[in-house]
């Protein structure tokens, strides 16, 4: 217990006066004035917005995230852009959560709205949905522990061509990192996930080419070979 003790003037050995602030609660939220019982009103932290996106060209195969993060009046205040490596579309979707998440934290601001794509990651985030997948439980659960170091926080989902700004950082993120010359400013690149892909354009003419299989591997007959990355339709005999 915290007291203040006051010593009488007179030379009285015996008497003195304690004075008890033990129960005196300060509040940091009041006023300057310390014994105030007016509690000073508190300002929301201002929102910031975040549009994220990610996507794997093949599911898993090459995958990367994209996001920009504005201001209230809508000014860009950063973009972010990563490739992943080989991971799955929806860990690539939960990995740009989190950057936004972590680009949030790590600059100051406390109150977050997010708009994605995904309608499996924002319900799961909102409760609605059960996070089943052993791969995506701990992302989910590293998104809601920064989450819960937020003052406010809201997830939407949006349609993807919504989400413009967002899937082109995605795209430009796995041509990167697989080395493919990135899409012109503005324009969409190839397909961010398989949820709504765009096939790669096909050949003007289609070769029909013959082959075996063993051990699960599609053998091509007549020593062809097939450039990396494309994709085949095999039809069995």
């Amino acid at each position: 217990m915290l007291g203040l003790r006051l010593q009488q003037a007179h030379p009285c050995p015996s008497t003195s006066i304690s004075v008890s602030l033990s129960s005196m609660t300060v509040d940091s939220r009041r006023s300057s004035g310390l014994f105030s019982e007016d509690t000073a009103p508190t300002t929301p932290a201002p929102w910031i917005s975040a549009h994220c996106d990610g996507g794997a060209r093949g599911n898993p195969g090459p995958a990367g995230y994209g996001a920009v993060l504005t201001d209230a009046s809508g000014h860009i205040l950063a973009e972010l852009s990563e490739f992943l490596g080989n991971r799955t579309n929806n860990f690539a979707e939960y990995s740009g959560l989190l950057g936004c998440l972590q680009w949030t934290l790590d600059n100051g601001y406390k109150a977050l709205r997010v708009v994605s794509d995904s309608e499996l990651m924002v319900k799961q985030i909102q409760g609605k949905y059960k996070v089943n997948s052993p791969d995506l439980r701990p992302l989910w659960q590293e998104a809601r522990n920064r989450i819960a170091q937020l003052d406010r926080f809201e997830i939407t989902h949006a349609l993807r061509h919504k989400n413009k700004d967002a899937d082109r950082l995605a795209n430009e993120a796995m041509d990167r990192g697989t080395g493919r010359t990135p899409s012109k400013a503005g324009a969409p690149g190839p397909a961010s996930g398989t949820r709504d892909s765009t096939p790669p354009p096909k050949p003007a003419t289609p070769t029909m080419l013959r082959g075996f299989t063993r051990d699960g591997v599609v053998h091509l007959l007549g020593n062809t070979t097939l450039p990396d990355g494309i994709f085949v339709k095999v039809i069995p005999e």
